[in-house]
């Protein structure tokens, strides 16, 4: 049926199964997928997405409401199995999950500090993610717990590493017939652990700039360390490169100083509405010295 309550003219579908989704993909153009609306209404109604024929609801298909705990045939990721989310569970849903919380607390972390409760009651992680927003809070944490994502359409499926996922504001690597059907997130090893800093007017406002760290330790060592960033480039940001160089390091304060300053001078942040370049540029080192001594300490290590 045709819409005119959105300024423009559009077919609502409200499919019950992911076939018959992936078949509405496959055949039509101009599709966006709905699942809680928080951001496509609105800049629908704003008039900044351009030309759409149909909108998608896909919130009565049951099969990709979850979030779980799954093991490996399930999820295809890591031998220790994945925390699992579907498209269309609400960020509250995954918060309020007690795995999640306990496997993944700079993960739940994030998404509390997303906007207020009643927006969070209808907004999902894979739609705060495939906005492909610089700002995206749920995609930080995630990046650092290496969250991998399954595409579909129905020529079968892919995965793709979050990190890989985003090719600049607005733009990911979704095929027109593709849609996001499962985040997984790894579930951690021991001696590891996680912090996600957000520096925002206020706690649900869209972040200044955010901070994501992951730490594996052997020991005194680094075994492994992510460090993701928001707010301070086109997309979110890996630091892969700092990031892989800490492993096999002794973790001590000169290095946690060393590492603020490497990831300081690397980033190109723009001046917004939000805030300027130049205190996204000094406030960067805080949050990186912040972060890893909270993902450390987070991870059962010490700092002498």
């Amino acid at each position: 049926m045709g819409s005119r309550i959105l300024l423009s003219d559009f077919a609502y579908l409200a499919p019950t199964t992911l076939a018959e989704a992936l078949q509405i993909l496959a055949e039509k153009q101009a599709v966006k997928i709905l699942a809680g609306g928080t951001d496509l209404l609105l800049r629908m109604k704003l008039g900044t997405i351009s030309h759409v024929d149909y909108v998608m609801d896909i919130k009565h298909i049951k099969e990709l409401n979850y979030a779980c705990l799954c093991d490996e045939k399930q999820c295809g990721s890591t031998a220790n199995g994945a925390f699992c989310i579907g498209p269309t569970a609400t960020l509250n849903q995954i918060a309020k999950n007690g795995d999640l919380s306990r496997l993944f607390p700079a993960q739940r972390e994030a998404i509390l500090a997303m906007a207020a409760t009643s927006v969070r009651n209808r907004g999902t992680m894979a739609g705060n993610i495939c906005n492909a927003s610089p700002v995206a809070d749920s995609a930080i944490p995630a990046i650092c717990y290496g969250a991998a994502l399954t595409l579909q359409s129905r020529r079968g499926k892919r995965i793709v590493a979050l990190e890989d996922f985003f090719r600049g504001p607005g733009e990911t690597e979704l095929e027109k017939d593709e849609m996001l059907v499962n985040i997984a997130l790894p579930v951690p090893p021991a001696d590891s652990g996680a912090a996600f800093i957000k520096k925002s007017r206020v706690k649900p406002d869209i972040a200044k700039i955010s901070l994501g760290v992951f730490i594996e330790r052997d020991g005194t060592l680094i075994k492994r360390c992510r460090i993701a960033m928001g707010s301070v480039a086109p997309l979110p940001l890996y630091v892969q490169k700092i990031s892989e160089g800490l492993a096999g390091l002794e973790m001590n304060e000169q290095l946690i100083a060393k590492t603020a300053q490497m990831v300081k001078a690397a980033l190109k942040p723009i001046s917004d509405l939000r805030t300027n370049q130049e205190y996204r540029r000094a406030i960067s080192s805080v949050l990186v010295e912040e972060g890893l001594r909270l993902a450390w300490r987070n991870a059962g290590g010490e700092l002498k």
